[in-house]
């Protein structure tokens, strides 16, 4: 059985050097409509080497053009000869969180090969949410010449025993030290460790377990389905066109891009039964429209479902946000399992018909109100799904909604800090 997920090739800088703080950056795909949080993140940096300068934040995406990538190019080539290389590691993860709470993770790296984000895709490492084919080829572009990747993917295992973590947080006091600071901007602390030999060995030997067909089974109650191990959580449609990206390689280098370091893409692992992992709905705001409108365009929508006889019998809830006003629309029967499903429908259909309102995902309630203020602008608030309902749904129903879920709060996502050559 081949590793799906194993040690990598890791490029670091020399934090006695080097501000860890002003080095690490949050997520690209975070605060797309609050440029004040990415003018703080650059204020913030200033002059200092950091992976914003190695990445495209995508609040920027729309007003990029070609001397953008070239320019995050050159600054990747100059700041990836800084670093220093790691080789056959995995870095064990604490997180600190915003609220206190520590979040664990293992860095490595996962098989492309083994990565499906189609529909019905039965491979080992699954989308979770469904995949916006329009969002990959500019990502694609930034990551056709880039020398090094900088991952924000995060991936999730059913480990309801925490066999894979149990050893390494016990071990973890004797290994090595990689990086050890405070975020910026509130966003809490990173302490990560080199795992060793050992501590590598029995990851890699735990997930291969996992993977196994009969231990499948006997987990899910399932038989007729291929084994899924890995759901990405985050950072899907980064992994995606690092599967594109890949795929260009491929397609030039024939089977010798089985040997190319393109194949592989850097992750970090974090159990699904992780105290501090919680799954926070991703709202929405539509902006260009009259929220009177809308509200009242929801409710004729739920009105139908209710009457559909291919709607489920489940009630959900939708709360509309605009200035300081609330309204709630109910879905007496609602078209999709999930409230989000549901409130997904009616968005897709009516931007179908009103090129000129758009729609944003956002992550918490405070920027949710606070975009919702905005003229021409309304929100929703919705309860979110369960995270014990992610394996088994993906695997009985395939990917779900895209932005169905977040884990956790904007501020508590991945920060760009590890690296590794794709070249």
């Amino acid at each position: 059985m081949n590793k799906v997920f194993s040690r990598a090739d890791i490029l670091l800088p020399d934090f006695e050097n080097v501000n860890g703080e002003k080095w690490a950056v949050i997520a690209c795909d975070q605060f797309t409509s609050e440029p004040k949080y990415w003018n703080a993140v650059k204020e913030q940096v200033g002059d200092a080497p950091s992976t914003l300068k190695m990445v495209l934040p995508e609040i920027y995406l729309a007003e990029s053009g070609k001397d953008v990538i070239d320019r995050i190019n050159k600054d990747m080539k100059a700041i990836a000869d800084t670093l220093t290389l790691h080789s056959d590691s995995m870095i064990y993860l604490e997180r600190v969180q915003s609220d206190g709470k520590i979040r664990r993770g293992i860095i490595g790296k996962i098989d492309l090969e083994c990565y499906d984000y189609s529909v019905g895709s039965t491979s080992a490492v699954r989308a979770t949410e469904g995949t916006v084919l329009e969002r990959i080829p500019p990502r694609v572009a930034v990551r056709r010449d880039a020398e090094v990747e900088l991952p924000h993917v995060m991936i999730l295992i059913d480990d309801e025993e925490n066999n894979l973590f149990g050893k390494i947080m016990n071990d973890a006091d004797k290994y090595t030290t990689a990086y050890d600071f405070d975020l910026m901007l509130g966003s809490g602390h990173v302490n990560g460790k080199f795992i060793d030999a050992e501590g590598m060995d029995h990851v890699e030997n735990t997930l291969l377990d996992l993977a196994r067909p009969e231990v499948f089974e006997k987990k899910y109650s399932l038989s007729g389905y291929s084994p899924l191990t890995f759901a990405v959580g985050d950072g899907n449609h980064s992994l995606a066109s690092a599967k594109a990206a890949y795929a260009e390689v491929k397609e030039k280098l024939g089977d010798a891009a089985l040997e190319h370091p393109a194949r592989y893409a850097l992750c970090e692992i974090v159990n699904l039964h992780d105290s501090a992992l919680e799954f926070e709905p991703i709202y929405r705001v539509m902006f260009g429209v009259k929220p009177e409108v809308i509200v009242a365009e929801l409710k004729a929508y739920a009105e139908k479902s209710a009457s559909s006889k291919d709607s489920t019998d489940i009630r959900e809830t939708v709360e509309c946000v605009y200035g300081d006003t609330r309204k709630t629309v109910i879905f007496e029967r609602s078209p999709h399992r999930l409230t989000v499903g549901s409130l997904q429908l009616f968005i897709d259909e009516y931007l179908k018909d009103h090129p000129e309102a758009s729609v944003d995902y956002i992550h918490g309630v405070d920027s949710t109100l606070e975009l919702s203020r905005e003229e021409n602008a309304i929100g929703f608030l919705f309860d979110g799904m369960r995270k014990d309902e992610l394996f088994a749904s993906v695997i009985c129903e395939g990917a779900l909604p895209r932005k169905t879920f977040s884990m956790g709060e904007a501020k508590d996502k991945r920060f760009y800090l590890e690296c590794r050559k794709i070249k």
